[in-house]
């Protein structure tokens, strides 16, 4: 089982820093980076020309704590996300799903933000 563990990890990593090769956030068009774990979600939208993060959002907040890492709730996450997007003067960003399967939980998340306006 930890052996199993170890190599899902390690698969995610390389895949994470082939991906991180070719995507580079600007302060026109930051990167946004998703980090999903089993109890989880958390996202980041990162200007990497300064090295700030402009803005975030996690299921850990306050208002979002009743959110489960779930197909749903990510939408709503993303939703929530692009509206802080939008009262930045953020309209477009590059995703960055951060070696994850853009499947599921990670594409929920991205509907959800294109639902409240944000290109990709």
């Amino acid at each position: 089982m930890f052996k199993k563990r170890i190599e899902k990890d390690r698969k995610r990593f390389k895949r994470k820093v082939h991906i991180r090769k070719r995507i580079y956030g600007t302060a026109e068009r930051p990167r946004m980076t998703v980090f999903r774990s089993n109890k989880n979600i958390s996202v980041q939208v990162i200007d990497d020309d300064e090295g700030k993060t402009l803005a975030s959002i996690s299921s850990m907040e306050k208002e979002f704590a009743a959110l489960k890492p779930t197909v749903k709730d990510a939408e709503k996450l993303g939703e929530a996300l692009g509206a802080r997007l939008n009262e930045l003067k953020i309209s477009e960003v590059v995703f960055d799903r951060n070696g994850y399967l853009y499947h599921g939980v990670v594409k929920a998340l991205a509907d959800g933000t294109r639902k409240a306006g944000i290109k990709f």
